[in-house]
């Protein structure tokens, strides 16, 4: 059955806290980004379980729901036209999310924003260093031949050239011109400047050096480096944005550009590069520690996790590529490798223990994305929401990265983990193994320790009994007829008094005034589905979708006055009670109180006829 895309907003939105709850709302590819203003209003759990919710997160200080590519976008539209909010794009989001991020956070979270652009470049060069490397061992001939040398330069150009790809991302990150940005890339990696992964062979008062003022500065590039390129485009953006509010416009397009590259060259080679190169080696020196050490690799396995849920886990990115820049070996994948992989192997253990088809339906598709590195639908979607096997994975995780760092192992790529590193890694056996001990460990602690929740009982609250007599044919088809869901004075679709179900946007039908407060189920079939609220019901028979509405924005009462008698899934029988609703309290709280039935899928059959007969 297709999603009922307005049903999916109107509990999402139920469950926010009210409208001045939401501060912005944007969607991308697959999930609906909110800003919240106090997230202790949201009804996580009731969350989670509206059909159409795969999954939730809260990351850089958005609210993201997971709810699929091609379906989002049909969400999001009937979001906007529940909440009244105006659409934002993702970029409004972020910068909203952002103006609410502790100062730590957003600090931590910039490299991350510089590199996750620049990742497909990396992957690719990473990988095929990998494949043009591990080729030779099998084939010697292959290393002393031209396509070896081509595929070399190819394959080695993006970490070469790394200050080039960092400086145009960051100068995308903060705001300023990215061709100034590659400017300064360019500028830190000249050839006239000695390389610096070759400047080891100088000898003390070998290199060359600038005086600039009281400045000694040696003529080094910075190949490999990274911190010292990104607060550098941050100087430059900061100096081109002061410049273009202070220089007139008619000499803005000289004066600018060309103070912006000499301020921030004369500060990157005296200040910014020499000192922050320094401590960039200091954190990969710290790095390489925690990545060869077994108790730095074991908690490393474990807390990495907590990163992603944090949103922190691309910094790492830095740390990785100071590693494959200073010894053309990344130890810290195997880390994240085992970390991501043991997801995986308890959000599987979830997958094939749940009974709940909704949940599994989600874990299974989020455990193989884990296995390809991508851990977000299996960490929120399933083993952060239950916990337990989140706990299991990080178990896994520290386990696999103990073996990884027990026997070195490496890749010269960053970007990459799980099933798509194997062609890089410098052990294919013994990096399979510990993938499956990371995974074997967490897939077996969360099958024995992780229990699925009982889900609780639904007591009905008493209500009249439904009429004896039964019910007129007030919709029909060439599949079936459908009777008058309750008592009451039936109308046309056009009348009724909401501009979604009278346009037939949802499908065509009609509309009852009700006399009693008892919706019937109007032919033998299927509950497909209760909305929280219990304002709401869809069911199914023989291909006709229908939806049974009661009132007009009745969601907003958040389910009191409404009593449901039946479950998703339940059969019922024509006549059958399905809801109850107090027409009193209905109008109290100023809201018209048709019922509404519609064929949702209307368009899809033949012989649609709506009226009494």
């Amino acid at each position: 059955m297709a999603l009922d895309y307005r049903k999916c907003a109107e509990e999402i939105f139920s469950h926010l806290g009210g409208k001045d709850n939401i501060i912005s709302a944007a969607h991308c590819a697959t999930r609906l980004r909110l800003v919240i203003a106090d997230n202790s209003k949201i009804d996580t759990k009731a969350l989670e379980e509206v059909e159409g919710v795969k999954g939730l997160f809260d990351s850089n200080g958005q609210l993201q729901l997971i709810i699929g590519t091609g379906t989002v976008n049909k969400v999001y539209d009937e979001f906007l036209a529940v909440t009244g909010l105006t659409a934002a794009s993702k970029a409004d989001v972020k910068a909203a999310a952002a103006s609410r991020m502790p100062l730590w956070k957003k600090i931590l979270k910039t490299p991350g924003d510089v590199f996750v652009p620049i990742l497909p470049a990396i992957v690719a060069s990473g990988l095929m260093m990998g494949l043009v490397e591990a080729i030779p061992k099998f084939w010697p001939a292959f290393g002393t031949s031209d396509w070896y040398s081509f595929l070399d330069l190819v394959a080695n150009t993006a970490f070469a050239l790394l200050p080039v790809l960092v400086a145009i991302s960051a100068a995308r990150v903060f705001g300023g011109n990215i061709f100034l940005g590659a400017v300064i890339g360019l500028m830190m990696v000249h050839p006239a400047l000695i390389n610096a992964w070759t400047v080891g062979n100088y000898a003390a008062g070998e290199i060359p050096t600038w005086q600039l003022f009281f400045f000694n500065v040696q003529q080094v590039g910075y190949q490999g480096h990274v911190i010292p390129v990104i607060l550098a485009v941050l100087l430059m953006s900061t100096v081109e944005k002061w410049l273009h509010k202070k220089v007139p416009e008619m000499i803005d397009l000289f004066v600018t550009p060309l103070c912006t590259v000499l301020v921030t060259a004369f500060i990157t080679f005296t200040i910014i590069g020499p000192i922050f190169s320094i401590l960039e080696n200091w954190v990969l020196a710290g790095a390489k520690w925690l990545a060869s050490s077994l108790f730095g690799s074991l908690v490393m396995g474990a807390i990495y996790p907590w990163t992603v849920v944090m949103g922190l886990h691309h910094m790492y990115n830095v740390i990785e590529a100071g590693m494959i820049a200073q010894t053309g070996l990344n130890t810290w994948m195997p880390i994240a490798s085992a970390a991501n992989f043991a997801q995986f192997g308890a959000c599987l253990a979830v997958a094939l223990k749940v009974h709940n088809q909704k949940t599994k339906a989600v874990a299974l598709p989020s455990s193989l994305s884990a296995s390809l590195g991508i851990t977000e639908p299996a960490i929120f979607g399933i083993n952060f929401r239950f916990m337990k096997p989140f706990l299991c994975g990080m178990a896994g995780g520290a386990v696999g990265a103990l073996f990884g760092a027990l026997f070195r192992l490496g890749a010269p790529v960053y970007g990459v983990t799980g099933i798509p590193a194997i062609p890089a890694v410098n052990n294919v056996p013994l990096y399979l193994v510990e993938l499956l001990i990371a995974a074997g460990v967490a897939f077996a602690l969360t099958w024995f320790i992780w229990k699925e929740d009982k889900p609780e009982e639904k007591k009905a609250a008493p209500v009249e009994e439904a009429p004896a007599e039964p019910m007129p044919s007030v919709l029909r088809c060439a599949a079936g007829e459908l009777l008058q869901p309750c008592k009451g004075k039936v109308i046309a679709r056009e009348e009724i008094p909401d501009e979604t179900f009278a346009a037939g946007i949802l499908g065509d039908g009609i509309g009852v005034v009700p006399e009693d407060g008892i919706v019937l189920s109007p032919f033998d079939g299927t509950v497909t589905s209760v909305f929280d609220t219990k304002h709401a019901v869809t069911l199914e028979k023989d291909g006709m979708e229908v939806l049974i509405h009661v009132g007009v924005n009745t969601v907003n009462m958040q389910g009191e006055g409404f009593t449901a008698f039946v479950e998703e899934g339940a059969e019922v029988k024509a006549g059958q009670k399905l809801l109850g609703f107090d027409r009193d309290a209905i109008a109290k709280a100023g809201y018209n109180d048709t019922v509404v039935m519609l064929l949702t899928n209307s368009d899809d059959l033949e012989g649609v006829e709506c009226g009494i007969k």
